[in-house]
């Protein structure tokens, strides 16, 4: 679990910072201009274009048979009994008969996956959908099976994210001033927004995180790049440095607020410790009495506990950290 977010990190990293190594002598030219920007890093959407090409080819093409499992959980009515998962399918998204999940059952090993997918939460598996809860009678054998959220597909998709983001930080490289920068980030951002929506909403392609889809892909990027053109105008051209400095002391210790954070590692060693009970943990206590039972609604006290007990905690322990002067990077 530990070396997880590591293998992510350095997956997508190391295939983009090897494609920015090895075209750098091609970008010692004169200042590009917008359209002239996308051509000179054109070996990056070519080496996004082979991993998008491979992806769908393997997503949609590869032939996804039966399979068995055998369910390891003590509070399961079906502990230690062996299902099956009726597939026998090319192309097909859902839970149980995805190439992604086929994928990671092949190489990594059924036993060594994710035994509390999301999918656990879905409509066909509990009645307390979108939450967890007891299994329906009728839940489908899938329900119970592990599933890698970051998987070995998913991971590769994942990378073409990564090579738009750096694209992002090549304008703010190459164009010198504010219009340009943001007319280029704005349009390549709407664009991809709208193409990755028209894709989900006709059904083509839906919008899937776990299977880490090109709708998603481009959803997501397009969403980053207009929410990061906002805060460029907020903070680069008005000015307002002050208001968002706990997020540049986030920025500044990206790894550690990653992996302590985000990949819960932290909160992990801290529910490691309870009394009488796995559910009396201090951040559990913290959850409950502080944010839910103050505004008597689950939503809005998980919203408010991430806003301050999540995000504000780490970017108050990065900014002292950046007081220290300590790093972590690779």
């Amino acid at each position: 679990m530990f070396l997880k977010p590591f293998r992510e990190l350095l997956w997508h990293n190391l295939v983009v910072a090897l494609v920015e190594i090895f075209s750098r002598s091609a970008q010692d030219r004169d200042p590009p201009t917008q359209l002239s920007i996308l051509k000179l890093y054109y070996w990056h959407w070519l080496v996004g274009a082979c991993i998008l090409a491979v992806y769908l080819a393997l997503l949609y093409g590869m032939y996804v048979p039966d399979w068995q499992f055998t369910v390891h959980n003590p509070d399961s009515i079906y502990n230690g009994t062996t299902l099956t998962v009726t597939c026998g399918v090319r192309g097909k998204l859902d839970p149980p008969c995805n190439v992604v999940g086929y994928i990671d059952r092949e190489v990594l090993g059924i036993n060594h996956m994710y035994k509390r997918p999301a999918w656990r939460r879905s409509e066909a598996c509990t009645e307390n959908s979108p939450y967890e809860g007891p299994f329906k009678r009728s839940a489908p054998s899938w329900c119970y099976a592990p599933f890698e959220p970051e998987g070995i597909l998913s991971s590769i998709s994942a990378i073409l994210s990564t090579i738009i983001g750096l694209h992002f930080g090549h304008v703010l490289v190459h164009l010198q001033d504010h219009s340009s920068r943001l007319k280029h980030w704005l349009l390549l951002g709407l664009s991809l927004l709208a193409f990755g929506l028209i894709l989900h909403f006709t059904h083509a392609i839906p919008l899937n995180k776990q299977l880490y889809t090109l709708s998603y892909v481009c959803v997501t990027s397009g969403a980053a790049a207009l929410v990061f053109s906002a805060f460029y105008i907020v903070v680069d051209i008005w000015g307002l440095t002050l208001l968002f400095l706990p997020l540049k002391w986030i920025g500044m210790n990206a790894m550690l607020v990653y992996v302590m954070a985000a990949e819960g590692i932290f909160a992990g060693f801290i529910n490691g410790w309870y009394y009488d009970d796995p559910h009396s943990t201090l951040t559990y206590w913290i959850q409950k009495h502080v944010f839910i039972n103050v505004w008597h609604s689950k939503r809005v006290g998980i919203l408010l506990y991430v806003i301050f007990a999540e995000i504000l905690f780490w970017a108050i322990v990065a900014g002292i950290l950046h007081r220290l002067g300590i790093y972590w990077k690779l």
